[in-house]
């Protein structure tokens, strides 16, 4: 179907934009963590927000005060979770604990596998970070958002920023 009528696309053109105004509002005032690609929880929560924005868009059952609403909610469950988990612990429940993948120069072949990452994704983030040769990492990690970070032997310092990482020895 190529057109259905003039009301239907004044809907959409009214309604979209009220709805992407309410978003862009409700957005500003939740603060930068509701878009954050910190974790697989707030990457739910940015599809999540996206998906109803299409929806109020084009469903014609959905009004823009339940859509505004359902936005809404998703941006305070979303601060909510943060909130509690970053007051009271429990960061395992919604997101992962890093993953050493290479430690002293050494890929960890059991945590490539455990964490279903080739030993040419890990090579490919090393390159990207300027090294060229393995035995110059100290550590390359799988962050909880699924990038690989990497720190070289001289950049390592005394291994502070890498405490939180599971088998990661600092001394």
């Amino acid at each position: 179907m190529w057109f259905s009528t003039w009301s239907d696309l004044i809907r959409i053109l009214l309604v979209g934009a009220a709805a992407y105004v309410t978003l862009v509002f409700i957005l500003r005032a939740s603060g930068k963590r509701t878009l954050a690609k910190l974790n697989a929880f707030d990457l739910v929560v940015t599809v999540a927000l996206g998906s109803t924005l299409a929806t109020i868009f084009l469903d014609k059952n959905v009004s823009w005060t339940e859509g505004a609403v359902a936005l809404a909610s998703l941006a305070l469950l979303q601060f909510l979770v943060a909130a509690v988990t970053t007051r009271f612990g429990g960061r395992a429940v919604v997101t992962s604990a890093p993953t050493l993948l290479v430690s002293q120069g050494r890929i960890l072949e059991s945590a490539l596998r455990a964490q279903r990452v080739t030993k040419s994704e890990v090579s490919q983030a090393v390159r990207s970070s300027g090294i060229g040769d393995m035995g110059l990492v100290a550590a390359a990690v799988l962050e909880t958002d699924g990038t690989i970070s990497v720190v070289s032997q001289q950049q390592a310092g005394d291994g502070s920023a890498l405490r939180d990482v599971p088998n990661v020895s600092t001394e």
